[in-house]
């Protein structure tokens, strides 16, 4: 069992900068890979990027690439999400995620998501 609480949403004019923490506990979360997803309202939820917690190896989508990165804190059992260069169609409630099954695609724990607005 892997509980997952996200911080640091909030609003910030477009170009701004901000960063989401995702707070994990649990065993064996080296295990895991965490991911970032987004839901903007109205809309599905979409993939932001990934970290192996191992490793630190991230990859991102290619909406976000460039100006979004992922980072972990081993001893915070933290991870992030720095997010540069913001713009309006960044606003969404951001989610992080934990899984660990065969398919990298699939995240069976979830935190409660973090609203970020960012304003033109």
């Amino acid at each position: 069992q892997v509980q997952l609480v996200e911080s640091g949403g909030g609003l910030v004019q477009a170009g701004g900068s901000l960063r989401l923490s995702c707070a994990a506990s649990g065993r064996a979360l080296w295990t895991y890979r965490m991911g970032w997803f987004r839901q903007p309202s109205g809309k599905e939820r979409e993939f932001v990027g990934r970290i192996f917690w191992s490793s630190g190896f991230a990859n991102y989508a290619d909406s976000v690439k460039g100006r979004f990165t992922i980072s972990r804190d081993n001893a915070e059992n933290t991870m992030y999400l720095q997010m540069n260069s913001l713009r309006p169609e960044d606003t969404a409630v951001y989610y992080c995620a934990a899984g660990r099954s065969a398919n990298v695609n699939d995240y069976e724990y979830w935190g409660q998501g973090t609203q970020v607005t960012v304003s033109s």
